[in-house]
């Protein structure tokens, strides 16, 4: 109709797109935009389970940001001991996890005994690190990686509800 220099299609199918013969342009922004938190400070304090909404709220909300472009790597590594596994980890400087590896034994059944000749490592890696990290995990006898994304990072206490709580006099 030539009346249009762009079409904005929010719709999923992509139907108006085929119909009109129209082209999706990768990586366009359209729109930017922020979330903001509005309470009464009245309501917070006096209302039943506003303040607690509040807090799920914002638990919620920093855990997903903080997880955002982060990895869950999972690994089995061969080793004597869990010690001696974590050791080998914490030699490679992107292996080292949130807080170091959580390294657990895989048990499995040998001459009719229970064994760990395996260990399972678990960390959470960067996307930008992924891969260098799949080969750290490799070179130091990794095997069976297994990446997961993730969707939620809790910390023991998110600093945004502190802040509120000292805002309010909590």
């Amino acid at each position: 109709m030539g009346i249009a220099d762009a079409i904005l299609d929010l719709v999923s199918s992509g139907t108006t797109l085929r119909e009109n013969n129209l082209k999706e342009i990768e990586g366009g922004v359209v729109f930017e935009s922020q979330a903001v938190l509005v309470a009464s400070r009245k309501a917070l304090i006096q209302r039943k389970g506003a303040l607690d909404t509040t807090h799920e709220i914002l638990e919620r909300f920093e855990a997903h940001l903080r997880a955002l472009g982060q990895f869950t790597v999972t690994a089995n590594m061969r080793g004597g001991s869990a010690e001696e596994v974590a050791e080998r980890v914490l030699t490679q400087p992107s292996l080292a996890g949130l807080q170091g590896p959580t390294v657990c034994p895989v048990f499995c059944k040998r001459d009719g005994k229970v064994t760990a000749d395996y260990y399972a490592i678990v960390i959470c890696v960067p996307k930008k690190a992924l891969y260098k990290s799949v080969q750290q995990l490799r070179a130091i006898g990794g095997s069976g990686v297994l990446i997961s994304p993730l969707t939620y990072i809790f910390d023991e206490e998110t600093p945004r509800w502190r802040e509120l709580l000292s805002k309010l006099g909590i």
